[in-house]
């Protein structure tokens, strides 16, 4: 259950699919996430273990996202994550949660819980941010470009005021320039999605 909710709350954290120019978060197909049926019977049991640990998630020291925990059932499939089958062997075996998952994912990882499940980085608000245009759009691309700046110092840093002014448009041409994308200066669905992803890499939560 820890592996299967850090998995997809990483899927949400990260707007994985979303950075890749979908409309959604996370698929319903268990070659890429994990199926769900809705109205499916289900075990009462698993239903209230799963509500107590909702918000609990397997991550490491130096980054703020769940832990990415591929996994699958190590008999059919098998991946570089956990396995379900050799999870059940640990088990037997009197192997704790946290000691299974460490097996497979590394002795460095730990549970931690958050306060809330949202997307991070925003999601794009539909509107193109260019000259002239303020708000919180405008301040999270600040906020990241100024991030991206510490590991592509060819980026100006701009001051973070929520105004896209002409600080910002240089910013932004900058970061277009360097990822090849048209340099336009304005920020669009792709320039969005593209200063997302890098500040994802940058900050480890991919």
């Amino acid at each position: 259950m820890l592996a299967i909710l850090s998995f997809t709350m990483n899927r949400v954290f990260t707007e994985w699919y979303r950075g890749k120019g979908f409309s959604f978060t996370v698929t319903n197909s268990t070659a890429y996430d994990q199926a769900f049926d809705n109205g499916r019977n289900i075990f009462q049991e698993i239903s209230v273990i799963v509500d107590d640990l909702f918000t609990t998630y397997i991550t490491r020291e130096g980054i703020k996202q769940p832990l990415f925990t591929q996994y699958c059932d190590g008999r059919r499939t098998q991946c570089s994550g956990l396995s379900q089958w050799g999870s059940q062997d640990l088990g037997k075996q009197g192997y704790s949660a946290i000691e299974i998952l460490k097996n497979f994912y590394g002795s460095d990882i730990f549970l931690t819980t958050a306060e809330k499940v949202a997307g991070v980085p925003r999601s794009y608000g539909g509107t193109v941010l260019e000259l002239g245009s303020s708000g919180q759009d405008v301040q999270t691309i600040q906020t990241q470009l100024n991030r991206i700046a510490v590991n592509f110092p060819a980026i100006p840093k701009v001051k973070v005021d929520s105004y896209f002014g002409e600080e910002t448009q240089k910013a932004v041409t900058e970061f277009q320039k360097i990822f090849n994308l048209p340099q336009t200066g304005a920020v669009d669905f792709g320039t969005w999605y593209a200063i997302s992803n890098i500040y994802v890499g940058i900050m480890q939560m991919s």
